[in-house]
């Protein structure tokens, strides 16, 4: 595997996440063999996202606008300031929304009662991409601001931000691998309270492991692993990364597979686009895809440039931090 810049990586995950939502959501709740009569292989897009980008904007100008750092508090100050999302926001966010607006719940409790998704989870990628190389940190991050959408007896959703978040630093770890990954995504989690998670994740990549490929794996997973709600974490997030593992985290392969998926397919492929394209950076993206999301995604650049500033931040007061150890 080549080894991209910083840059490259934080943009190609950013890119990535962009494609999949975008080429996912015309045939999201869709049967996967309905989009193979639909379309065979669906390996085309228009748009630039749904509220899985538009969640994941606020969440980047949160960090931006807090030079790096968010809990539950900021990012529900971010939310109240970006109304105009509000018509694509799911009904957990809505309540969130609506909880806080009111005054309703503190940030950090606006979470509890809201029903099973993965609108944490989906959006989680900008708080891996500032944790670079530390997937426990992201995952520590991660638990606090997902908690503003989901705790309580939803906290798995939570969790399956957790293992996101994790999975993006770890794919930003130069020469890293596909299984460390996926190892990543579970390693750092709460291991009695995020129990339910870990289990749901490492079955379903247990199964992964034992197919005869991507097809085959997606028979399986459609006859033992469905919700009754398509959107559940338990069913989207060991999705993403089976199919992340099963495409080898080739970009391509992983954005084609998961929007050719079905069920949630603009989320899933918008969670496998954002780790592959971390893990291989913007140049293993398919170029004809990068040029035609650039054109309706202008700022993703200058946000990338804004978070690689914060990365190196981050990368400074770690070594002021090892310096002052070393000197005592």
């Amino acid at each position: 595997m080549n080894n991209p810049t910083l840059f490259d990586r934080v943009y190609g995950c950013m890119l990535g996440g962009l494609i999949g939502d975008a080429m996912g959501a015309p045939v999201e709740n869709w049967h996967y063999r309905d989009i193979a009569a639909k379309h065979g292989v669906l390996s085309t897009f228009s748009g630039d996202g749904t509220d899985d980008s538009a969640v994941k904007f606020i969440i980047y100008q949160s960090l931006i606008e807090n030079d790096g750092y968010i809990t539950a508090d900021e990012l529900a100050a971010s939310f109240l300031h970006n109304p105009q999302f509000y018509n694509l926001f799911y009904i957990p966010v809505r309540n969130m929304y609506h909880k806080i607006k009111d005054h309703l719940a503190l940030p950090i409790d606006a979470g509890n009662g809201n029903m099973q998704s993965s609108s944490s989870a989906m959006a989680i990628s900008p708080i891996g991409i500032i944790n670079a190389c530390h997937p426990r940190q992201a995952a520590i991050e991660a638990f606090d601001a997902a908690s503003l959408v989901h705790s309580g007896m939803t906290g798995f959703c939570r969790d399956g931000a957790c293992a996101i978040a994790a999975a993006i630093a770890q794919s930003m770890v130069p020469q890293t691998t596909v299984d460390e990954v996926i190892d990543a995504a579970t390693r750092y989690l709460h291991q009695t309270s995020s129990r339910i998670m870990i289990d749901q994740i490492h079955t379903v990549m247990d199964l992964a492991r034992r197919s005869a490929g991507y097809e085959h794996f997606r028979e399986q997973f459609y006859e033992q692993n469905l919700c009754d709600v398509i959107c559940d974490s338990r069913e989207t997030i060991p999705a993403t990364l089976a199919i992340f593992y099963l495409s080898d985290g080739d970009p391509e392969r992983c954005i084609v597979n998961a929007a050719n998926f079905g069920r949630d397919a603009d989320t899933i492929a918008s969670m496998v686009g954002a780790i592959a394209g971390a893990y291989r950076g913007v140049e293993g993206l398919n170029q004809s895809w990068v040029e035609q999301i650039e054109q309706g995604a202008s700022k993703q650049k200058e946000m990338a440039v804004n978070l690689v500033g914060i990365i190196e931040k981050r990368k400074r007061q770690l070594k002021s931090i090892v310096d002052h150890l070393s000197s005592m």
